[in-house]
């Protein structure tokens, strides 16, 4: 739901709601709206990921948390696993005291930002490449009691070798390839990719797609094409 107005993303979200798992609501929409924008998408009956990646100093983070876990519908939540150890395990320390009603959002470290590749890791002073450092995030992640990681569908298997079947992969980065449905289009800002087909064979839990479906002439029916490709990457399950 990358939407600067919550009518836009209601609009939206009323076609697709019963062919997705959750809505996404990033900092665009939150900013503009609020938590208004949790419990108006949230009343659809689909779950919410609120994707704002905190990054503080632990306390602060720990209050965003727990703050976050009291809102309606929200499942996943994130927070940048470069903010370290420390600031992961007052993160899972907070959302594990939460009164929240029901059951307890997943916690997840973002990882390394799919719009990153080798060079811009460079730039910011990090060696090495992007799988390498999602790999070692992940398992930070872990160690700090977190449910899973944010990562791009090129380090799905690694991250499986390396933090097990239960530890949760999300992955943004998903490019369907073209079709009639999904038109090509330009290269845009993500860096490492794959198709929804590719991310669930590798394993993925959770495959974030916003602007195949946003920006498709008919949004309903990409978001159509992109369950039936997961379905037979899934054995047609």
């Amino acid at each position: 739901m990358d939407f600067g107005t919550l009518s836009d993303a209601l609009a939206l979200a009323r076609q697709v709601a019963d062919l997705v798992g959750i809505f996404k609501i990033n900092v665009q929409l939150f900013t503009a709206e609020g938590p208004d924008a949790v419990r108006k998408l949230a009343k659809l009956g689909v779950g919410v990921f609120l994707d704002l990646k905190y990054h503080d100093i632990p306390n602060t983070v720990a209050g965003a948390v727990a703050a976050a876990a009291l809102l309606p519908g929200v499942q996943l939540l994130n927070i940048h696993a470069t903010g370290g150890l420390e600031m992961m395990r007052a993160a899972a320390r907070a959302l594990a005291a939460s009164p929240a009603p029901g059951t307890r959002p997943k916690l997840l470290g973002v990882t390394i930002l799919t719009s990153m590749d080798r060079e811009a890791l460079k730039q910011v002073g990090i060696s090495g490449s992007p799988k390498a450092r999602v790999v070692s995030l992940a398992r930070l992640s872990r160690r700090a009691g977190l449910d899973g990681v944010v990562a791009s569908p090129q380090e799905v298997r690694q991250i499986r070798r390396a933090c097990g079947r239960d530890f949760l992969t999300v992955i943004p980065g998903v490019r369907p390839a073209p079709s009639e449905q999904i038109p090509r289009r330009r290269r845009d800002d993500q860096a490492r990719v794959a198709t929804p087909g590719e991310a669930i064979r590798a394993g993925a839990d959770y495959l974030v797609v916003g602007r195949p479906i946003t920006a498709a002439p008919d949004p309903r029916a990409a978001a159509q094409a992109i369950v039936e490709e997961i379905s037979l990457a899934m054995g047609g399950s």
